[in-house]
């Protein structure tokens, strides 16, 4: 499948466009990208770009918590072996390693940035989540640890003079000559298109959850700076490995809400529609295995008794207990009429989080000179084939530190502007992807094709999959990308509304497409990716899969071989 290297048309067809220069861009408004922001604004001027508000992300939603050793019985060599037993054997043991000794520093360092973590007798309190063998994981208002970093870190934002804050600006291509990045191309909300140039430009748009039709992340979270690296020749990396997290709400409306694990590592078990408890015989960790292990029980026992979901059972708790440690969960729920002290509450696995992204190194570096990536957005390698929970979150403070730090060391403040700026953003290799004069294919068919695509991978690229339905998805993608491409005419001299629309939905068919081509290549089942026809795990397949575009627009792969010292744990 050919992949044009521009999303957008040529300049002469920008509205209104201008041209700003900073020194850090920072493209993305999760823990990733307002970490990044705040770090790199003690040594430089920053741009942080959000294509919705400040607030908006999936950090936002995160519930669980954030993932540290402070407890005098923990050790960061448990921790480690713990990520790595997670991760089914393609962690890499050296970002492990960064995490595990880091991530207590970080902890304070978000502290001094005004994010207030629940305290229990003077100490932090700590609580368990699934896979991990010690209380670890730090917590904010109970159940609400995204939210409350979030503002802590929006807060100390709006009172930075060094960031320029850029709410309703969606970033569009990235702009690149050789083998570095210059820059990028937005619009703005108003419509007015801006090159944005800068020395150092850190992608951290979050996840692909809207590649689902069941997902626990926000509507904005339509994989657009794994699209924009693709089309610039950025390498992305293990992008078949999906987590689908077990307990998910689904209300009348269809959406999701997250029931946190927390619950699970305060005592909560699973049962199906028959009251049976399910889990002991499926691992040895009952409802505190890792993930993929959960969802695919509670997808067995779904398929088995043949209902939309199983239960979740915390009634041993008091009313009193649980509105004091899940405020958030225990008031969705009493919205929906049940009762978590005396009610079970009906849960289901959904899309939740990618391990694959842009491929970086330990620095955060892409292949791409001047380039970064940060939080769900980037593939360092440590979560492997399967993230271990509130990981996430430690990850990406971790990594926006080192980012910052490689960036000041590299000091990369004579790059300016491409030599050729003109020629670039004049390049005759542009996707014709902009809205056509009918109307009914801008709004009706978009959403259409949109869809269909989170219908079927949901079906074939889910929880389970296999062979035959891996082809017939990748076959879909193919004709959708170039229905895309062949019918939104780029002749149109003015930018329309649906603009975005339409190359959200062109980000996520490379996001898919990427999924399904590596769900393809592996021939076995590990962490968040099995298959049905391949249900073993097999050493000869402990590689991870590396794509890239070309210089012809194709689509070419690699595999490369994990080392570690440790043998994977189950």
């Amino acid at each position: 499948m050919y992949i044009p290297r521009y999303a957008l048309p040529r300049p002469d067809r920008l509205h209104d466009h201008s041209i700003i220069h900073t020194d850090c861009l920072v493209i993305g408004s999760g823990i990733a990208g307002l970490y990044s922001a705040i770090a790199a604004s003690e040594h430089m001027n920053v741009m942080l770009m959000t294509k919705d508000t400040l607030r908006a992300s999936n950090t936002q939603y995160a519930q669980g918590g954030i993932a540290a050793v402070l407890a005098e019985d923990d050790s960061p060599s448990q921790h480690k072996a713990d990520t790595i037993m997670a991760g089914a054997g393609l962690c890499d043991e050296d970002i492990v390693d960064l995490l595990v000794r880091e991530s207590p520093r970080m902890i304070d360092q978000l502290m001094s940035y005004g994010v207030l973590f629940d305290q229990q007798h003077g100490r932090l309190a700590l609580t368990k989540e699934g896979a991990h063998t010690h209380r670890r994981i730090l917590h904010c208002n109970g159940d609400a640890t995204g939210a409350e970093i979030v503002r802590g870190l929006t807060e100390t934002i709006q009172n930075n003079e060094r960031i320029t804050i850029h709410e309703h600006t969606y970033a569009i291509d990235l702009l690149t000559q050789g083998h570095r990045c210059y820059g990028v191309i937005a619009q703005e909300k108003t419509g007015r298109d801006i090159v944005v140039l800068a020395q150092s430009v850190v992608l951290a748009t979050g996840g692909i959850g809207q590649l689902y039709s069941y997902t626990t992340n926000p509507f904005i979270a339509t994989g657009d700076g794994i699209g924009m690296a693709l089309r610039a020749g950025a390498e992305l990396q293990d992008m078949e490995f999906i987590q689908f997290h077990p307990t998910v709400f689904k209300n009348k409306q269809g959406q999701g809400f997250l029931i946190s694990e927390a619950l699970r590592g305060e005592g909560a078990v699973l049962r199906n529609i028959r009251g049976e408890r399910f889990m002991p015989q499926y691992h040895d960790l009952a409802e505190l295995a890792p993930r993929d292990v959960v969802s695919r029980a509670i997808f067995n026992e779904m398929m088995a008794t043949e209902q939309p979901s199983v239960y979740l059972d915390i009634t041993q708790h008091t009313e009193a207990w649980l509105s004091q440690r899940f405020p958030t969960i225990n008031a969705v729920c009493r919205e929906h009429g049940i009762n978590m002290a005396k009610n079970l509450v009906p849960v289901a696995p959904a899309a939740h989080y990618a391990m694959g992204g842009v491929k970086t190194n330990r620095h955060g570096e892409t292949n791409i000179d001047g380039l970064y990536a940060c939080g769900e957005t980037a593939c360092t390698g440590l979560h492997g084939a399967n993230r271990l929970a509130s990981n996430s979150l430690s990850e990406s403070v971790v990594m926006a530190d080192r980012i910052v730090k490689k960036i000041v060391e590299k000091n990369d403040t004579q790059v300016g502007s491409p030599p050729h700026l003109e020629t670039l953003l004049y390049g005759a290799d542009s996707a014709k992807i902009y809205a056509s004069s009918d109307n009914k294919f801008r709004s009706d068919k978009i959403q259409n094709i949109r869809h269909t695509l989170q219908t079927l991978m949901t079906s074939h690229v889910g929880v389970e999959r296999q062979a035959s339905e891996l082809q017939e998805m990748r076959t879909h993608i193919e004709a959708s990308m170039h229905d895309v491409y062949q019918h939104l005419d780029s002749r149109v001299e003015r930018r329309e509304e649906s603009s975005q629309q339409i190359i959200e939905l062109t980000n996520l068919l490379s996001c898919a497409l990427l999924c399904t081509v590596s769900a393809q290549s592996r021939e076995e089942s590990r962490g968040g990716h099995y298959r049905r026809d391949f249900p073993h795990t097999r050493e000869e397949w402990r590689t991870h899969l590396i794509y890239q575009r070309d210089e012809h627009g194709y689509l070419k792969g690699r595999r490369k071989n994990v080392s570690s010292k440790m043998e994977k744990t189950y």
